[in-house]
């Protein structure tokens, strides 16, 4: 009985063994495959972070101006930079050295830019946490009541008389 729980916990072993194998590789190959960098698919995400500065307001691949030469024009520099085979990031910094900040379609995470990012998450959570702390604390802190006043008979009619005609 003990060989043969041996020989299935060994048998469990090598398969499980032989399944993580397979699922690293896969991982690995996929993780290989994405970076080897298609450059249609580069092209299209670079053009997506980018502005066009034509004074749309639209994204650079989106900028939908009927014979819009800004477009075409950065378009044509982002092509070649990639058949230059740049990087992501040289890609883009070209981009802001040569028509400045305002190129991006999102704020660089870095320096005080970094405030745009961090900024209405934290106020909003110091605005619930200050909530949460006033709630508790009227709570904590009953309010206090003013002491019972002495029975009054002409109080008692005039309550009795409000109570008859408003029927409660």
């Amino acid at each position: 009985m003990r060989a043969c729980q041996t020989h299935v916990s060994r048998i469990f072993d090598r398969s499980l063994l032989r399944t993580w194998f397979q699922l690293s590789a896969a991982c690995l190959l996929l993780i290989f495959m994405a970076g080897a960098g298609d450059t249609a698919a580069r092209y299209k995400l670079l053009g997506h972070q980018l502005m066009c500065t034509c004074g749309c307001g639209q994204v650079l691949l989106e900028c939908n101006h009927v014979g819009c030469t800004v477009s075409t024009q950065e378009e044509a520099e982002l092509r070649n930079a990639l058949a230059r085979g740049d990087s992501d990031q040289l890609v883009l910094q070209g981009f802001v050295q040569k028509y400045g900040p305002t190129v991006l379609a999102a704020p660089p995470q870095s320096g005080f830019n970094l405030v745009a990012w961090i900024a209405p998450g934290l106020v909003f959570l110091l605005a619930m946490l200050g909530t949460a702390l006033l709630i508790r604390k009227w709570k904590l802190h009953p309010v206090a009541m003013p002491p019972e006043m002495a029975a009054d008979p002409h109080t008692d009619a005039v309550l009795a008389k409000i109570r008859k005609e408003t029927e409660l």
